[in-house]
């Protein structure tokens, strides 16, 4: 589990304001983590930058619920002693009012120190007023 304290500390996902200074994770992804039922994600990168504080936070039951129905696996196991270093959102597109794709980079540490980066193209589908997690494809690296 991560020190980042979810009361007053920056959001685990780097999310800056104008003046570039850290979103305070009950401004930014905290709202969408602890008030599911509630409070949806209002686009494809909120949600995706959700679902990485979900991870950091290792919220399964979050994750569980943002994944569309239809590719949503029945548990998620969390590698114990992974430390979450950082995420960068690459690009974002809007394919239409209910789809849309957001490349990222996350960045991890195992427990045994091996760094990895995930690097991925996500899909995003909308239902109603609740975007889902479809799926996604990896990227390799250059070079």
């Amino acid at each position: 589990m991560s020190a980042i304290d979810p009361t007053t500390g920056p959001c685990p996902c780097g999310r800056t304001d104008r003046r570039d200074k850290p979103i305070g994770y009950a401004l930014c992804c905290g709202r969408y983590l602890d008030d599911f039922e509630n409070t949806p994600a209002p686009d494809a990168e909120s949600l995706m930058r959700s679902r990485y504080s979900a991870f950091v936070l290792e919220r399964g039951e979050y994750l569980l619920a943002s994944w569309h129905a239809s590719r949503r696996p029945a548990s998620i196991e969390f590698e114990p002693g992974v430390k979450w270093l950082g995420l960068d959102i690459r690009s974002r597109s809007v394919l239409d009012a209910d789809h849309a794709e957001v490349e990222f980079v996350a960045r991890q540490r195992s427990s045994t120190g091996t760094a990895t980066r995930l690097h991925e193209r996500s899909r995003f589908v909308r239902e109603g007023e609740r975007w889902y997690y479809l799926e996604g494809d990896l990227q390799q690296p250059a070079g």
